[in-house]
């Protein structure tokens, strides 16, 4: 098959999205099929990237680690052409995933959508958020998924969500997996000695985008509980973003932060190390629809720690780890990492064991194969209906509205944007 991967992220930025997209992107490869990623471009990104083609785009938009994709190039079209799609597959519904439905329905291929994000949880970036906005967002995300053939949700929790939101189009399960013998592989002691953390303390860990959407004040309160109960405790936190200072802070003023090592955001080979460097893993977002650090970790053998939430409870539960209540208390949390770190040899070993499987259940091979599975249904149920094409067409034009509506919004928020720069510097558009 000749797949195109639409997206409005993608490395080098580090991200949950961008990551699965690169991810699946080499597994499909693997199996002899082509891809063309068609991305934003990013400070950094490699000089030499076959079958990616990039298009501007305002990075960091209003303080975020996204980006904000700029008028599509004509060249892309040029491109498509020479690539002769077999199936476009959108990661975002904003923006890019725009041009994903225009190219779809020009090229008379089907459609896939993946609703990786809860993107109402992430209004707070966009001038003027309200309840009104996150309606607005939720609508049109659901708008978006019932133009296109299919919805790959990451989790189970996610398709009911968006089922009862009212997507209609047809919904599969399809979890962004992981490489468990690269998470496997890591060298924990000399992570350990490099970063200049004790041999013998018990490493209470999280890996993530540090963001005021990943509940991150509630982590750091149970991590610094965890710490006053016990003097062998030491905390590692991979990952960076508008949210680390505040982070910092809060062992600062605990008195605590010698106990604290941030070495920042993260790649394998070197995050392997990280994970290897952990005995346990803690995790408090409540706006996941997978979770997959938390797939990493237990990858790399960690038992986790999480609240229950949309993409984590079909990860972790109580074999594996914690699974506390969305409501528990940061103390609470606190002492069931402690009770892990504290377990006996034959609950290590019991939970190991669960570990293990889990991180197999979530290998990067069987969610390729499933996703690649479900294409190959979707274009054989597209190509043998007569009404295919026409359908495509219709769905396209229904959109239109939504589409209009985005840009309209998008607009507005480019004159806000404009204004509140035009008092303190002009951005940086890509040459």
């Amino acid at each position: 098959m000749n797949i195109v991967m639409m997206t409005n992220t993608y490395t080098p930025h580090v991200g949950g999205v961008a990551n699965s997209v690169a991810a699946f992107a080499e597994g499909y490869r693997r199996r002899g099929h082509r891809v063309l990623v068609v991305a934003p471009v990013f400070p950094d990104m490699p000089t030499d990237e076959p079958d990616v083609i990039r298009i501007p785009a305002w990075q960091n938009f209003n303080g975020s680690d996204f980006s904000v994709v700029l008028p599509v190039p004509t060249g892309l079209d040029e491109a498509l052409d020479g690539f002769a799609p077999d199936i476009i597959h959108a990661h975002h519904p904003f923006l890019i995933g725009s041009t994903a439905l225009r190219v779809a329905a020009e090229r008379r291929v089907p459609l896939v959508f993946t609703h990786h994000t809860l993107y109402e949880c992430y209004t707070h970036y966009v001038p003027g958020d309200s309840p009104a906005l996150k309606r607005f967002v939720m609508a049109l995300s659901t708008h978006f998924a019932n133009s296109c053939d299919r919805v790959f949700a990451p989790s189970q929790s996610v398709a009911e969500l968006i089922t009862d939101r009212g997507v209609t189009t047809p919904i599969r399960v399809v979890p962004t997996g992981v490489d468990v013998n690269a998470f496997a592989s890591g060298d924990g002691a000399a992570f350990r000695r490099k970063a200049g953390i004790p041999a013998g303390a018990r490493v209470i860990g999280h890996v993530g985008r540090l963001a005021e959407e990943k509940n991150l004040g509630y982590l750091a309160d149970a991590m610094i509980a965890a710490c006053r109960q016990d003097e062998t405790v030491h905390c590692l936190v991979v990952g960076d973003g508008a949210a680390a200072d505040d982070f910092d802070r809060r062992f600062d003023n605990a008195g605590l932060a010698g106990r604290l090592t941030r070495p920042g955001a993260m790649t394998l080979p070197g995050l392997a190390d990280a994970y290897a460097a952990m005995d346990s893993f803690a995790f408090a977002s409540l706006t996941e629809t997978q979770g997959m650090v938390v797939a990493e970790a237990m990858a790399a053998g960690l038992p986790v720690v999480a609240l229950d939430a949309p993409g984590v409870r079909e990860v972790v539960d109580n074999r594996n780890g914690r699974l506390l209540p969305a409501d528990s208390e940061a103390e609470a949390m606190g002492g069931a990492l402690l009770a892990i770190l504290h377990q006996s040899p034959a609950e290590s070993r019991a939970m190991a064991s669960a570990v293990a499987a889990t991180a197999e259940a979530f290998a990067m091979e069987r969610s390729v194969a499933t996703a690649l599975a479900h294409y190959q249904g979707v274009i054989a149920e597209h190509g043998s209906s007569a009404g295919a094409r026409q359908a495509a067409r219709d769905r396209w034009q229904e959109s239109l509205r939504g589409i209009q509506a985005e840009w309209a919004v998008i607009r507005g928020l480019a004159r806000a944007a404009g204004k509140a720069i035009a008092s303190d510097k002009t951005p940086d558009y890509p040459s």
